[in-house]
């Protein structure tokens, strides 16, 4: 597995995280398909981030203010935008895995006809869906939520720093 972090900058209305990095886990697991989307709903829970459902990713712009989450591929490629607008692209595909730190902004600019993930989120934590820039209340709620306990795909202690 080859892991990549790194830091997004606040980006126009996109908020992202000025303390937590964005996780690619590059070939984290093997497999296809309905039996890798399994392995990665059990790998994502037993460190701690429940598995909450299986789709693709919205095609505009958007990031969650009231989780963090995780992401892994169990079908196809695609390529995304992390970031905001003219933010950073990444290509994905399957047997990766994402850790989009709340506020982190990210979109589908392509993908396969069979592209599908996992969504996952910290025990206790659930998602919201935010297309415009946070007021100072939601800047409050993004700054409380505690950093995850452990890294969905590692099971390590908190997650790594960007690099």
């Amino acid at each position: 597995m080859d892991i990549e972090s790194f830091m997004l900058a606040e980006n126009g209305w996109v908020p992202n995280n000025d303390r937590l990095p964005v996780v690619v886990y590059h070939a984290a697991l093997k497999g296809e398909g309905g039996d890798l989307a399994e392995r990665i709903e059990a790998l994502f829970a037993d460190h701690g981030w429940p598995p909450d459902w299986r789709d693709g990713v919205f095609d505009y712009h958007h990031y969650h203010s009231t989780a963090h989450e995780a992401l892994g591929v169990f079908s196809g490629k695609a390529t995304l935008e992390l970031g905001g607008p003219d933010g950073r692209r990444i290509e994905v595909s399957t047997g990766d895995a994402l850790l989009l730190p709340v506020g982190t902004g990210h979109r589908r600019i392509s993908a396969s006809d069979d592209f599908q993930v996992v969504g996952a989120y910290p025990q206790g934590m659930h998602w919201d869906i935010c297309r415009e820039a946070p007021d100072e209340a939601v800047r409050a709620r993004m700054a409380a939520l505690p950093d995850p306990r452990h890294d969905p795909v590692t099971g390590e202690t908190g997650i790594r720093t960007g690099a």
